[in-house]
This record gives structure tokens, sequence and C-alpha cells, in this order.
């Protein structure tokens, strides 16, 4: 930004910062939507973030058929309490380090935009891949480049602007039922989507309605609603306004090289007659899907896109002036020629972030193979029979490893305890599921000391490893202690 929060306009002429700011782009003075025709972008980062878009892309869809040893690789299922993240299996008992982990990505998320500040709506955010990378190839593919398609909304309701919008819709309506169901393979796996799609919508009509409601919001969000998302929707686009500052790297219009503004002449001296290099093409305006002007400063409408900077460095190359008067930098290289370094508060958020990190992994390190409870039913006593004292305990066992186990139960403190099982001795745990039964508890009269006395059972598996313990109590007879 230029001093005094002024710009300088073409020939000379400075403008309040704030005229642009007491409106919004996309939207006219009487509050009619205006609509945005960006121009078809090309170039370098056009050509990185299309790459990064097929990648992102293919791992969307391909990633509900991966598994790992036997599981979904990423599952998110709410309703069932099914949860696999990297084709580990997370319960309900888990929770806290699902929340942990959501904090820390909050944390990751915050460091990034500090030092990045909005590179992830360009290049990786969902609502960016698939409106400029699908939806916005349709619009190219059917009604042609910016012209063509202003052109188009001109005109009539003639045959040729029917058909055309007919097919264009019709196509976003596929790909968002596509979508859809894409996405509900993240929540019941792709053979449950595949299970409901041949049974049809009448034997599933909860699961039908899901994908009908979420269809219609992805048609509304890509067909109409479009760049509205990130500059009135999106809470990260608000909470960029308290994270950016002048030693983020954003997407900046050189203003001390760029200004004055003015028009090409070939063969002009633009530095004697005290003009700027930007030219004044428009260009970088009409290849922003957001329709802003990057040239007026740091915008909360900006998503670091990057086709303005194709765009300016093409026209740049045409007219023999150097590349990068529209670039990544931070505000404080372009006004006061300051190099990026990492300042106290990134390293702060780094430190924060290591942290968390280090202790989500300490926590997944130590979650246990399986985990054992052992309670005694509501209302339930003991009873006495041959010299020894009987209680009954309910287990839960939940198998969190990625393979069936045979499992034991035994007794590991005091001793002379007994345990005995309603079946066999060995208890066969399925991967990724709970086992419940019940067991007896049985120790020689003698041994109970207490009227209800602490014990710990141990599970253990063929090997003789120790898999889980739990502490409960034992109930005995009342006994005076002397």
């Amino acid at each position: 930004m230029a001093e005094d929060n002024n710009f300088r306009g073409g020939q000379g002429q400075v403008i309040e910062a704030e005229t642009f700011r007491d409106s919004v782009g996309t939207m006219e003075q009487s509050g009619k939507r205006r609509w945005v025709f960006p121009k078809k972008p090309a170039g370098k980062f056009t050509n990185y973030r299309t790459l990064v878009a097929v990648i992102l892309l293919a791992l969307f869809f391909g990633i509900p058929f991966i598994k790992i040893n036997g599981n979904p690789f990423l599952l998110i299922n709410i309703l069932d309490r099914q949860f696999f993240i990297l084709g580990q299996p997370f319960f309900p008992q888990d929770f806290f380090i699902l929340a942990l982990g959501a904090i820390t990505s909050i944390i990751f998320i915050i460091l990034f935009t500090v030092v990045f500040g909005r590179i992830f709506c360009g290049w990786i955010c969902p609502q960016t891949i698939f409106l400029e990378m699908i939806f916005r190839k349709v619009d190219y593919l059917i009604e042609g480049d910016r012209n063509k398609q202003m052109k188009l909304d001109r005109q009539e309701w003639n045959a040729e602007k029917i058909w055309k919008r007919s097919l264009k819709y019709f196509l976003f309506l596929i790909i968002s039922l596509v979508i859809t169901h894409w996405m509900y393979m993240y929540i019941v796996g792709y053979k449950e989507v595949f299970n409901i799609m041949q049974q049809g919508p009448f034997e599933n009509f909860s699961s039908f309605m899901v994908m009908i409601i979420f269809t219609a919001a992805f048609y509304f969000t890509f067909a109409w609603f479009r760049e509205q998302v990130c500059t009135l929707v999106c809470p990260y686009g608000r909470l960029q306004g308290v994270l950016i500052d002048k030693q983020t790297i954003n997407v900046y219009y050189d203003f001390k090289r760029g200004e004055n503004r003015s028009k090409w002449r070939k063969g002009e001296d633009r530095a004697v007659e005290g003009k700027g290099d930007c030219i004044d093409c428009n260009q970088c305006v009409v290849v922003c899907p957001t329709g802003i002007d990057i040239r007026d400063g740091q915008q909360l409408e900006c998503v670091n896109c990057t086709a303005c900077i194709d765009a300016c460095d093409e026209v740049m190359v045409k007219v023999g002036l150097p590349k990068g008067l529209i670039r990544y930098a931070t505000e404080d290289e372009i006004e006061k020629e300051i190099p990026f370094r990492f300042t106290n508060r990134m390293k702060a958020y780094t430190g924060v972030l290591i942290l968390m990190i280090g202790f989500l992994g300490f926590l997944l390190g130590n979650r246990g193979a399986m985990e054992a409870k052992f309670i005694k039913p509501a209302g339930s006593t003991f009873f006495v029979r041959d010299g020894n004292i009987t209680n009954i305990y309910n287990y839960t066992f939940l198998n969190k490893s990625t393979k069936d186990q045979m499992v034991t139960i035994k007794v590991i403190e005091p001793e002379h305890g007994k345990i005995k099982l309603s079946g066999e001795e060995s208890i066969l745990l399925k991967k990724d599921q709970i086992t419940k039964g019940t067991v007896n508890l049985s120790f020689p009269e003698k041994e109970i000391k207490l009227s209800k006395q602490k014990v710990k059972i141990g599970v253990y598996d063929t090997k003789g490893e120790l898999l889980d313990s739990f502490e409960t109590s034992f109930e005995g007879p009342f006994k005076i202690q002397f």
C-alpha cells in the first residue's frame, strides 16, 4: 500500500483507498448481482495450479476405493460412529484424539495463513478446485471465452442461447450429482453407495433424500452462487483479516514500479515521461474470478489464484518490460524493499504447532491395540459357593488393531483369583469391532479382607503379552476390621 492509505491513479491522480472498499465488486449499487465473466487464464502459474488440481481431483475420486489392511483409507461415518483415518480405526473413546487433531489442523491453517496468506484458497480449496477446474471449464467449452459469454448473456433468448444454457446447466446437474455420490462414499463407503444405486430410491429413501439435498446444494453453489461463497460466506476469508500483516506473502501489485499508469505507446521512454510500467491494459481485472482490481491493493475478495500474475506477465513480455509487476511478495517488500523474514509471530505459531503435533503423535503411539472394561451389572451382588466368593461382570472389548485376535482373561491382583467364562477359555475379537459378554470372577473367601476390594483384571494375547488391564471393585461379605 502507498503512504497514507492512498493509491496513485492514472496520470498522477491519487485516489482514496476507501473508494473501492465501500461496496462489493460483484454487486451493483442497486443491490443487483453483477455477474463475473473471467477471461480464460493462461501462463506458468495457471499450469501449476492445473497440475495441483488434477492431483487433488485424482485423490478425491480415488481415496474411497483405497484400503489399508482391509480398512478404508478415510471414512467419516458419524451416524454409525465409524471413523477411519489413514486406515486406522477411531472410536467414540478416541474422540479427544480427533478433537486434538482438529485443533492442530486449525493451528496449521493459522500458521499457513500468517506466512502465505490465502494461497490455500487459490490452490487447494475444494470450492476453487471444483469451480475453476471443472464448472468454469464447462462454461468455456460451451459458451466460449469472456467476450462470447458476455455477448450470449446480453442477447435475447433465441435458439442458440436456449440450447447452450440448457446443455450447460444439465452438465452442471450431472457433475453435482457425481460429486454428491463421491462425497457420500466418504460417509458410508463406496460399496454401500453402489448398493443404494442398485436398490433404487424407494429402498433407501433417507439416503436418497440426503443425496438430493446435497446435489441441490452443489448445483446452487457452482451454477449460481460461485465466487460469492468466497466473498460473502467463507469464514476463512474473514479470518485472514486478523492474520495477514505486512510480512505475509500475498499476490501484490508493485505500485512503486507500476504508477503512474498510462497506455502503451511504442518507442516511448516511459521513465523520462514519468510513467510507470503499468500500461493500464486491464488484463489483470478481466481474468480475476472474483471481479476485483488487484491494483487497488490487498482485498478480501482476492483468493490468490495467480490469474492476474499470468495475465500481467504476458503483457509485460509483449511490450518488452520486466515481468513481476504483479507477483507473490510481502507488503513490506513492495513498500520498503524489505525481504521476507520469518517473524517472531510466525516462530511462535510454529513452536505451538510442533508441540501439538508431537503430543498428537504421542497419543496415537500410545493408543493401544485394544480397550477392555469390566463392569458389574446394576443391582448384582456376590454369592458364596464351596468356600469361594463370586462376582459377575459384563465385559466390553474394543479391538482397535487391524487384525482379528484371540485373547484370554486373567486376574493380575490380588492373587488366587479365578476367571470363568460362559463359553471357551479364549475369546475371538474381530478387528474394528466391540465384543461383549459375561464373566465370573471368584476368590477364596479367606482372600477377601474387605466388603469392597479393588481388583485388577488383565487381557492377554496368545503369546501371553498384556494388551490392556482394568481396575474394578469386588464385593464380599461385610467384615469388621480390628
